[in-house]
């Protein structure tokens, strides 16, 4: 069977040992004689997952007690509305970046619940680049931008400028890279299954003074309040088991690793293969500004696409899986998150090459 190397956007590649790991489990869980699947979410066994996850989070991101770690599900999409739902008071206004598809879904919802002000934009150029030199008015209650852009290829490489707290949704970079002033985040949420385990958890990370110091005061559903989960420690409703506990495998693969600064050395290395490979090659071209260029999605075009179907192949005829780009870019789309070897990169590489001399 040919090797494959997948380029999915997600959900994405994990560490082969993880898996390795997390299937035993699933029949046998910490010698228990009964699988993951079916022990009490409220078993020490499990509790001891929980609390092992959550701590090896506050770790590798350099948090403190003032952070709540809450895992929940929904996806980050749910995220969307109840940040605003809690947060976003009556008269009260939040701000928002709109980089990408993403992020124009949470300005939709939270607009159900106050006053949004979209304050930068890179939507008239199909999301190609991220803003910059904009105001960030001291009264709003929250500033919201997507840290990493996957459907176009955009990532922040700076935090936006401002004393207000900052939300962040983080789901396809997440534990890529440390986290810059950690201080700055009211609150973070991510969906998992980009760098962190399977489709099914979504992380949140809230800073306590910003969870008290809320004023919306409006009736909301149990499941939706931010209070409720972090009272009931993620165990309000039964968790999803299974994906929390290959996160936390993760989470220990990822300090064997070197934590997060050497991580982002690896991503670095890998993204850097691949660009310098578009910049050089006659065929190819980018489609975002090189500035603010993804680490964990990179995005590039044949300069005819008429080519596109013949490269398709070519990928595929060397195990290179899941390159078409999203349908609002076109193109192609190499995800290359953590557990990304750099070897599988340097063979997308190699295929760009060969595709050079044969076509080009």
């Amino acid at each position: 069977m040919i090797k494959k190397h997948n380029f999915s956007a997600g959900p994405a590649i994990l560490p082969s040992e993880v898996m390795a790991e997390a299937a035993q489990a699933v029949v046998n869980f910490d010698d228990l004689g009964l699988s993951l699947l079916e022990i009490s979410h409220r078993s020490p066994a499990f509790v001891s997952v929980m609390d092992e996850a959550a701590s090896l989070l506050k770790e590798l991101l350099g948090l403190g007690d003032d952070f709540e770690v809450l895992f929940l599900t929904g996806g980050a999409s749910s995220q969307f509305f109840m940040v605003p739902a809690n947060f976003l008071g009556e008269g009260e206004a939040a701000g928002y970046s709109n980089t990408g598809t993403w992020a124009d879904k949470a300005i939709k919802e939270a607009k159900l619940y106050g006053h949004v002000h979209v304050l930068a934009s890179s939507k008239e150029a199909n999301y190609t680049y991220i803003p910059r030199d904009y105001e960030i008015p001291a009264e709003l209650k929250y500033f919201h931008f997507t840290s990493n852009n996957t459907i176009f290829g955009t990532e922040y490489h700076w935090l936006p400028e401002t004393n207000v707290p900052l939300v962040c949704d983080m789901s396809s970079d997440f534990l890529s890279r440390p986290l810059v002033d950690a201080q700055k985040y009211g609150l973070i949420y991510a969906g998992a299954q980009k760098n962190l385990g399977p489709a099914g958890v979504t992380v949140v990370l809230v800073k306590k003074d910003f969870l008290a110091n809320r004023k919306a005061n409006r009736k909301l559903p149990t499941m939706l309040q931010y209070d409720t989960h972090v009272k009931e420690g993620s165990m309000f409703n039964t968790p999803p088991v299974f994906p929390i506990y290959v996160s936390m495998l993760t989470l220990r693969w990822l300090k064997k690793m070197g934590g997060l600064a050497a991580i982002a050395t690896y991503n670095q290395q890998k993204a850097q293969v691949l660009y310098q490979e578009i910049d050089r090659n006659s065929m190819f071209e980018g489609t975002t500004a090189v500035a603010d260029r993804s680490l964990m999605n990179v995005c590039f075009v044949l300069k005819n696409a008429a080519h596109d179907a013949a490269f398709l192949e070519a990928c595929e005829a060397v195990g290179c899986t899941d390159l078409k780009g999203h349908r609002s870019v076109g193109g192609f789309r190499a995800s290359i998150y953590n557990a990304m070897p750099i070897e599988s990169v340097e063979v997308l590489a190699k295929v760009m090459r060969d595709f050079e001399q044969k076509n080009g």
